[in-house]
Formats: C-alpha cells, structure tokens, sequence
C-alpha cells in the first residue's frame, strides 16, 4: 500500500470535514481539535487538514505513506543516495500518530515526508522541535 498525502491549512477544520466528506463521498478516518484526515480509495490520496486561522486554502505539506518502516528506511537510503538532505524522525509522535518518517525539501521549498504511521496516539505531538517543520 502507498498513497500520495496531501496536508493542507484550513480556518475551520469542520467545515473543511463537511466540504471533503461531500467531495470525496467519504467520512473522515479520524477528526480531532483542530484536525482530519480521509482515506480516500479512489483515487488514492490521504488528505490531512489542519486547522490554521488565517491561513485556509494553503498547502501544509505533501506525503507519500508507506506500509511499513522498512520502506520508510528504504527511502532514506535512497534519497540520501541521489544527494538530498534528509531529516529522519524515527517513532516521531505527530498527527495523533506515532510515525517513522522521513522529510525531503522540494526546490521551491516545499517540504516532503515518506512515512509510516505505526500506532494511533491522543495528542498530536510536534515535529523534532523545529518551528519551521510541518508535522504530519
């Protein structure tokens, strides 16, 4: 199983759910404060929405997620092989999950992650500290 992820800003996470459960005929896999996300079958996506005001309609940033860690440590391989700088967070607790994952920046600046998500979590957690860092 690998899906494309996309994460966006929204100014109010429940309109945005009503929006994209009509858009997609889907309801969404899991809805906390402040936070949704689908599992969309078709197409494949994974669409995260996170609750930002002020700053709706904007990319957060985009994923693939994979089915295991081993794919996840596969891709660091790899991308550190073709020369790009890779940011590992191995058990990471984001989103309301516990992920391994990996972030790669795009040349206009936006930000990549291959991840894994390895069990549900309560909070939503942070990115390795950084502001700057989108965590999902």
């Amino acid at each position: 199983m690998s899906r494309v992820q996309l994460a966006l800003n929204v100014d109010d996470v429940d309109e945005a759910v009503a929006f994209y459960t009509k858009l997609f005929n889907t309801p969404p896999a899991k809805v906390k404060p402040g936070y949704a996300n689908f599992i969309v079958t078709e197409p494949p996506l994974k669409l995260v929405l996170l609750e930002n005001p002020g700053k709706g309609g904007t990319l957060n940033h985009l994923g693939v997620e994979v089915d295991s860690s081993a794919a996840v440590h596969g891709e660091v391989a790899r991308l550190s092989g073709e020369g790009l700088f890779t940011d590992e967070e191995i058990g990471s607790t984001c989103c309301f999950a516990t992920q391994d994952k990996v972030w790669v920046t795009g040349p206009g600046g936006e930000k990549w992650e291959v991840y894994t998500v390895l069990a549900d979590s309560e909070t939503f957690g942070s990115s390795s500290g950084r502001v700057d860092a989108p965590c999902c």
